[in-house]
């Protein structure tokens, strides 16, 4: 699946939103942590809803 998520860095700190899913919002230090924060979210927004 795949799921579009607009991604920006302020100040030392990556922030993540997931515009299809509403509530989908997270930050992290690194970007690579940022991803795999996106990631989880998704993935329990889509279990949430099931």
């Amino acid at each position: 699946m795949k799921i579009k998520a607009m991604i920006w860095q302020e100040d030392d700190v990556w922030c993540g939103s997931v515009p299809a899913l509403p509530g989908c919002h997270t930050w992290a230090s690194s970007y690579e942590e940022l991803l795999e924060m996106l990631a989880d979210a998704v993935l329990s927004l889509a279990r949430s809803n099931e």
